[in-house]
C-alpha cells in the first residue's frame, strides 16, 4: 500500500470559486497528489500526498506557479474533527472505560475522553477516515445513547441590547440633571461680566462690590457661606454622580484591581475629585461661615457623564447594528440535511434525515427544490438554478450541473440535486465568513489600542502633575505669601497664612485634575 500523508498549505490571492477550481484542476494532474480540497474563504488547501513522489514545499511552489501565494502550514492538527456528545446510560468508571478502550481502538479516532459525572464524551477524530455518525453508531452498539451537544445558534452572545439600554438610561439621567447645571453656569457668567461693566464704569469701593455682588439671586446665602448656586449645583450633580456614573465606578474598580488604569479610572478620579472637593470645601465655607461664596467644580461630573455615556452609547448602537446582520447570517445556515444511500448506477436506496453537525466529508446529500444546501459540495446528479445572492450578491440564479461547487447556505429552486460534501461543519464557507466577521467584532481598531495605552500612562503623569503643582504652591507660599494673596481673592482674613497657602495649593491642584482627566482623548 502507497503510504498517504496530508499537508495543510494557506493559500492567498484566490479571489472567486473559478480560482479554486483552477488550483484543484492543475494540482490534480501532477504526480504523487491524491486529492486536493481549497476552501475559499478560509484560504485553506488540504492536499493528500505520496510523500515518497512529493513533499509539501513542492506543492506549495506548484501553486505558487498559478500566481497564488502559498505556504506550508505548520500545524496540521487543524484537520481533525472535534466532537462533543452527550452520553446517556452510563452507571460506573467501566462503563467509560469500555467505550473510551472500544473508541480508541476504532480505526481514525485519535482521542477521546469520556467524563461520566457531566455525560459528556470528547472526540478527536480525522474527518478522512471516520465521522460523526460512525462514533455515534460504536456507542451505540455498546449499548449506549449519544447525542450530538446542541449547540446555541442564536448568536445571543451578540446581543448588545442591554448594554445599549444601560448606556442610554446612563446617558438620560446625566442629560435630565446636566442643562439645568448649564444654565446656571450661563447665567452666571452673563450676570458676572455685567458686574465687571458696572465696575469698570463706576468707581466702586469693594464693600459696595461685594454688596452689588450678594445681591444677585444665585449668589444669595440661604446659610452662611452656602448660596444658592452652590446648593442647587450640589442637588444636581448627587444624582448623576450616583446614577450616570454607577457603570464607570464598576469598571474603575475592575481595571484598578488589576492594576491597570483605563478611561474609566481618569472618568472616575476626575469626577469624584471634583465632588469630593466641591463638598469639603462647602462645608469647610459653612463651618467658617464666609461672606465670599467658594468656587466649587459641581459642574463637571454632569458634563462629564453626558458626553462619554453618549460616546459609549453610540458605540453599541453601532456594534449591535453588526450582531444583528451577523445574527440574520447565522439564521441562514440549514439545521437538518437528508443524507441518501445511492447503490450502483446512482440508485436511491434510502434516505435519511440528520442534524446538519452529523454531516461528514464525502456523504451524498439529497436537495429538493425550494430547500437549502446545508453543507458545500460539488453537484453528482441533477440540473438545477440556485440562488447564491447571499453569500456572492449575484442576484440571478446560478445554474448547476453535475460538477459544480454548491455553497452552505445558498437555496435550490427548481430541481432536487444530489451533492456531496466537501466542506462541513466549521469549513463551510458561511461558517467561514461568521468567524472571520465575529473576529472583526471583538478586535479594537488600532487607534483605540492606542488611546488605552496612552490612558495607561496618562493617569499617573496628570495625577504627578497635579501633586507637583500642590507642593509648588506651597513651597512658593511659604517663600513669597504676597504671590498667593495676590491670586487667591476673597480668602478669609481671620485665618493664618500656612492655611490660607495650603488651600490655595489644594484648590490649584484639584482644579489641574478636574481640568486635566476629562481630556480631549478620553472624549474622543
Amino acid at each position: 500500500t502507497k503510504t498517504i500523508s496530508k499537508c495543510y498549505i494557506q493559500v492567498t490571492g484566490m479571489t472567486c470559486a473559478s480560482c479554486v477550481a483552477n488550483i484543484e484542476r492543475n494540482l490534480r494532474r501532477e504526480d504523487g497528489i491524491h486529492s486536493i480540497l481549497v476552501a475559499l474563504m478560509a484560504g485553506k488547501a488540504e492536499v493528500r500526498y505520496n510523500p515518497a513522489v512529493i513533499h509539501p514545499s513542492a506543492i506549495a511552489e506548484l501553486i505558487r506557479e498559478l500566481g497564488f501565494g502559498a505556504t506550508v502550514m505548520e500545524n496540521c492538527d487543524e484537520g481533525d474533527g472535534i466532537l462533543e456528545l452527550v452520553v446517556r446510560g452510563m452507571t460506573c468508571a467501566s462503563c467509560v472505560h469500555k467505550i473510551e478502550s472500544t473508541l480508541m481502538k476504532t480505526n481514525g479516532v485519535l482521542y477521546c475522553s469520556v467524563a461520566l459525572a457531566t455525560n459528556k464524551a470528547h472526540i478527536k477524530y480525522d474527518p478522512e477516515i471516520i465521522g460523526p455518525r460512525d462514533v455515534i453508531q460504536v456507542i451505540k452498539d455498546l449499548g449506549f445513547t449519544a447525542s450530538l451537544v446542541k449547540k446555541d445558534r442564536s448568536a445571543s452572545h451578540l446581543d448588545h441590547k442591554q448594554e445599549i439600554r444601560q448606556w442610554k438610561r446612563s446617558f438620560v439621567v446625566s442629560l435630565v440633571f446636566c442643562i439645568p447645571v448649564m444654565g446656571l453656569m450661563i447665567y452666571m457668567m452673563v450676570e458676572a461680566s455685567q458686574l465687571a461693566d458696572a465696575h469698570a464704569h463706576h468707581n466702586m469701593s469693594n464693600e459696595e462690590m461685594e454688596a452689588l455682588h450678594s445681591s444677585m439671586a444665585l449668589e444669595y446665602q440661604l446659610l452662611p457661606g452656602l448660596s444658592v448656586m452652590n446648593f442647587l449645583s450640589f442637588l444636581l450633580c448627587v444624582p448623576v454622580q450616583a446614577f450616570g456614573g454607577w457603570h464607570f465606578y464598576i469598571q474603575a474598580y475592575k481595571a484598578l484591581k488589576h492594576k491597570t488604569a483605563n478611561m474609566d479610572v481618569l472618568i472616575v478620579l476626575a469626577t469624584s475629585i471634583a465632588f469630593v472637593y466641591s463638598f469639603v470645601i462647602l462645608l469647610v465655607a459653612m463651618a467658617e461661615k464666609a461672606k465670599v461664596n467658594p468656587v466649587t467644580f459641581f459642574d463637571t461630573p454632569p458634563m462629564l457623564f453626558v458626553f462619554i455615556s453618549l460616546g459609549r452609547w453610540l458605540e453599541h448602537v453601532a456594534k449591535g447594528k453588526t450582531s444583528e446582520a451577523l445574527a440574520r447570517l447565522i439564521s441562514l445556515q440549514a439545521t437538518e440535511a437528508t443524507i441518501v444511500t445511492l447503490g450502483p448506477d446512482n440508485v436511491l436506496l434510502s434516505e435519511e434525515q440528520v442534524d446538519v453537525e452529523l454531516v461528514q466529508r464525502g456523504d451524498i446529500v439529497k436537495v429538493i427544490p425550494g430547500g437549502k444546501f446545508p453543507v458545500d459540495g460539488c453537484v453528482i446528479e441533477g440540473h438545477s438554478m440556485v440562488d447564491e445572492s447571499l453569500i456572492t450578491g449575484e442576484a440571478m440564479p446560478v445554474t448547476k450541473k453535475p460538477g459544480n461547487t454548491v455553497i452552505a447556505g445558498s437555496i435550490n429552486q427548481n430541481g432536487s440535486l444530489l451533492i456531496s460534501a466537501t466542506h462541513v461543519g466549521a469549513d463551510t464557507t458561511l461558517s467561514q465568513i461568521v468567524k472571520l466577521v465575529e473576529e472583526a467584532q471583538t478586535s479594537k481598531a488600532p487607534i483605540q489600542q492606542f488611546a488605552d495605552k496612552l490612558s495607561g500612562y496618562f493617569v499617573p503623569s496628570i495625577v504627578a502633575v497635579s501633586v507637583i503643582t500642590l507642593f509648588a504652591w506651597i513651597i512658593i507660599g511659604f517663600v513669597d505669601f504676597e504671590i498667593v494673596e495676590k491670586y487667591f481673592l476673597g480668602y478669609n482674613k481671620s485665618i493664618s497664612a500656612a492655611e490660607v497657602i495650603i488651600r490655595f495649593a489644594f484648590q490649584a491642584s484639584i482644579t489641574v485634575l478636574c481640568i486635566a482627566c476629562p481630556c480631549s482623548l478620553g472624549l474622543a
